[in-house]
């Protein structure tokens, strides 16, 4: 049977450099990093190396890279110290953004007793900039916390925009940025964003290692405690094989970033057409079709077929090989709609199966073709 992965949005294969990085790291730098010995100085340096080399693709300072287990562990970090630690008392968001945010929020607003604004959107699933501003002029201590590429519709928001109003009400910028980092070059220099959450198995490196950016002037505190590794912020013994693993992806991935952005784009365009031309009722939620306003690598797909044929629609792909899926893959397995999709689908809409395809550099036409057969056939 034909095997086709089209749920990178999900998790990404890692590299053979990646791969071979590990191992090699596994086999001679098993040394503690906190040891004062060779060996574990050697993991050190091996640690604060890639720390620089992840800096220095953002422009900014060694010291304002904390590794994480992933991007959950780093949104939460930033968002709990910033209430805990920094006096934030107003959380402004939006309700499609990922669960490790918008559950995080929740519970510290259960726990400090904050404010917490949602901002209206568009039935593209786009915030308005003039709701954001007048939420800005707010006296109380504000932090903003918006994705920068949608995990489940793809839509790109104009984190610049943002960090320029957030910068001029004095506000605390927060971005979950699991779905950009390793696809979009972002000089942070430039875009006065205060946080920033990254994930390496979203640009084909290794699961449980991560990244937060932590500008150096916002002093965080630790959300686990116990020792003083990674500065302090976050305890526990480094996966220095894990963090090695990263900087190889993402040092890949950046130097290879034009030639295979152009690739990807190119699969996602053609995608569209296919789909167009076989299925002509076909519909693409949030701004997906729209290749600039959308990431690259994803499309979301809301196909025309009834109501009671659309609850195995997922299982019918599985068995012919294609992995897809509804939405976010914290919520594979449930019963549960999209949060992000019912918050821009009407109820007609809703009904109708959507699905989320997302590319890699390792996709190919030939599958695109399959897919868009087996749909046709499905439909």
């Amino acid at each position: 049977m034909k095997s086709v992965y089209l749920d990178n949005a999900a998790t990404t294969k890692m590299r053979d450099e990646v791969i071979s990085v590990i191992t090699e790291t596994m086999k001679n730098n098993y040394g503690n990093a906190s040891s004062s010995y060779g060996l574990g100085r050697l993991s050190k340096t091996l640690i604060e190396a890639s720390r620089k080399a992840i800096a220095k693709i953002l422009n900014v300072s060694a010291g304002e890279i904390v590794f994480t287990s992933g991007g959950t562990e780093a949104d939460n970090l930033v968002l709990r110290s910033a209430v805990k630690d920094l006096g934030v008392a107003h959380i402004i968001t939006t309700k499609i953004e990922h669960h490790a945010v918008l559950h995080t929020v929740e519970q510290l607003q259960k726990e400090y007793n904050i404010s917490v604004s949602f901002l209206k959107l568009d039935e593209f699933g786009t915030i308005d900039f003039n709701e954001l501003e007048q939420l800005l002029k707010n006296n109380t201590k504000v932090l903003v916390s918006l994705m920068h590429v949608n995990n489940e519709i793809g839509n790109i928001l104009d984190i610049k925009r943002v960090a320029h109003l957030c910068e001029a009400y004095d506000a605390l910028f927060h971005s979950d940025a699991v779905q950009s980092i390793g696809h979009y070059n972002l000089d942070l220099q430039e875009i006065k964003i205060d946080f920033l959450a990254a994930s390496a198995h979203k640009f084909h490196g290794p699961k449980g290692v991560g990244f937060a950016f932590i500008r150096k002037n916002r002093v965080l505190k630790p959300m686990i405690c116990g020792g003083e590794q990674e500065r302090g912020l976050r305890a526990g013994t480094e996966s220095v094989h894990n963090i090695a693993g990263l900087e190889k992806a993402m040092s890949l991935t950046y130097g290879n970033i034009e030639k295979e952005t152009s690739y990807i784009k190119g699969l996602k365009t053609y995608f569209i057409s296919k789909l167009k031309a076989e299925i002509p009722d076909v519909k693409f939620n949030g701004l997906s079709e729209d290749l600039e306003k959308s990431t690259y690598t994803l499309l979301n797909v809301q196909l025309p077929i009834a109501a009671n044929k659309s609850a195995m629609f997922l299982f019918q792909l599985d068995l012919k090989g294609i992995a897809c899926s509804k939405g976010s893959a914290c919520q594979s397995g449930s019963n549960q709609k999209s949060h992000v999709l019912t918050e821009i689908l009407n109820k007609e809409e809703l009904e109708k199966p959507s699905i989320r395809f997302s590319l890699s550099v390792f996709n190919t036409k030939d599958e695109v073709d399959y897919v868009v057969g087996v749909l046709k056939e499905l439909i």
